[in-house]
């Protein structure tokens, strides 16, 4: 991790620092590869989070990097964005959840489930 640092003055009578630190944006192969789901259900928001932390714990969670990408509340659908590695751990802990929640598709881009989902 490379911590870089600007130091500003201002031109006033007494001199003041303001130092900003910032981080070097990641070069593309140390970027988390991220699977998209189209996952079918109702109460998604709260049953996902609610399933993976049953299954697999807080760890487990914080593994898998859940994000809510979009929901369709009329076709009970949401997209959601997960970790590569973690892709077998969300559709277990989803499978054994006792509400029922099914995974339509996996892509690999945002593309072809928003083009899916709007077709319900």
């Amino acid at each position: 991790m490379f911590i870089q640092q600007k130091i500003f003055q201002s031109e006033k009578k007494y001199k003041a620092f303001l130092i900003i630190y910032y981080m070097k944006p990641l070069i593309p192969s140390h970027k988390e590869n991220k699977r998209y789901l189209l996952i079918q259900g109702k109460e998604l928001k709260r049953n996902i989070e609610k399933a993976i932390i049953e299954f697999s714990g807080i760890l487990g969670m914080s593994k898998c990097g859940l994000i809510f990408i979009s929901s369709d509340l009329n076709n009970n659908s949401a997209v959601i964005g997960i970790n590569r590695e973690s892709l077998d751990l969300v559709r277990a802990s989803l499978v054994v959840f006792p509400e029922k929640m099914e995974v339509l598709k996996v892509s690999g881009t945002l593309k072809s489930l928003r083009a899916l989902q709007s077709r319900g």
